[in-house]
């Protein structure tokens, strides 16, 4: 039985978003990761070339996009995976919401997640049936068998990143006691301060990707936001279940979106393009928070500065909307969040002018 959904949280921003486009110059909205830099050329190109795709694709992907995000992992991150273990997902939200389901988690069992967190992986869990758990630490858990540990480096909302020691220490404990551990490494290749390792990686899991699935996106890297297109990979006997699973119910990826996703992680220098974009907008920023009476914590990678000015974080919400910029509050994300707030580096260099501008 599913449990009951909480309210979608984005709503309880609308009267903060209609305060900030009263100001003069218009919203500066950096409460949500959106992409606003366009869509690079070769993956456009690579769609258009495949638009003429009348017939059904299929959900375990073409061994073109198998192979290339194979090729990408161990290319830019020192993970080896068979191409025949990749599959590709319709963006990684929906992977994120349905994997208890998709796994057999179900009434009795517990979802771990992060204290702070994206709040699809509380949804996944009550959609299962299951209970959802945020702590950040295993071992208040006891001997109680959980089926699923998620992790995320860098961390949606804080930046934060998880090293080598940190994530084998979980590997060590879900292998220990049965669990699942799921890497949501959606913001890898965004490393500023910190450079993010994959769950994956052989120094995290000695070699062995036995019980272990890491979820990639291709929203931030390449712009795909629109395109919903995503991949896991990782324990061979995993990919398989869910897989047949999927399969089953018609999740699949379009042809023309997957050669879309081939050609993005067969091109790295689009990716580095953007994240120096990424890295401009944040050096621009992020002094100007301080200067005002913010002190930003974690944020060493990804698309977010998590940050705080001693205040509620509905406080510093409206603060900043009667300026006309728009965050996110830190509550959406769990109660440890609830004087923060999460600031976005994905509006345009224009826009993050004006919020500069205004801080000042």
């Amino acid at each position: 039985m599913v449990s009951a959904l909480p309210d979608f949280p984005w709503d309880r921003l609308v009267p903060y978003k209609k305060l900030a486009e009263s100001h003069p110059d218009g919203i500066v909205d950096l409460s949500v990761g959106t992409p606003v830099d366009p869509v690079p050329d070769v993956v456009r190109k690579a769609l258009a070339n495949a638009s003429n795709s009348p017939g059904y694709p299929t959900t375990h992907g073409t061994d073109t996009v198998r192979r290339a995000a194979a090729g990408w992992l161990h290319r830019q991150h020192g993970v080896a995976v068979d191409p025949v273990d990749v599959l590709p997902t319709i963006g990684s939200k929906e992977l994120v919401a349905w994997l208890p389901t998709l796994l057999g988690v179900g009434s009795g069992d517990r979802v771990v997640f992060p204290e702070l967190a994206y709040p699809t992986y509380d949804v996944g869990a009550r959609l299962a049936g299951a209970s959802p758990y945020a702590t950040d630490g295993l071992v208040s858990l006891g001997p109680e068998r959980v089926p699923l540990v998620w992790v995320n480096s860098p961390s949606n909302p804080t930046g934060r990143v998880l090293g080598v020691p940190h994530l084998r220490k979980v590997v060590d404990w879900a292998r220990e006691h049965g669990a699942v551990v799921a890497s949501d490494e959606c913001y890898i290749g965004l490393g500023f301060e910190e450079q993010p390792v994959s769950v994956l990686h052989p120094e995290v899991c000695g070699g062995s990707h036995d019980g272990l699935l890491a979820v990639h996106s291709l929203s931030k890297r390449s712009n795909l936001a629109g395109y919903r297109a995503a991949f896991v990979t990782g324990d061979p006997a995993l990919i398989r279940r869910l897989l047949e699973v999927r399969k089953h119910a018609g999740m699949m990826v379009p042809a023309p979106v997957q050669a879309a996703m081939a050609a993005a992680l067969g091109d790295d220098e689009h990716a580095d393009r953007q994240r120096d974009l990424y890295a401009a907008r944040r050096a621009a920023l992020r002094p100007l928070l301080e200067a005002a009476g913010w002190t930003i914590e974690h944020s060493t990678a990804g698309l977010y500065l998590w940050a705080t000015n001693g205040t509620g974080c509905w406080d510093q919400v409206r603060w900043l909307a009667e300026r006309g910029i728009l965050v996110a509050p830190g509550d959406f994300y769990g109660e440890a969040g609830k004087n923060h707030v999460r600031i976005g580096v994905t509006a345009t260099d224009e826009r993050i002018a004006a919020a500069a501008g205004r801080l000042q």
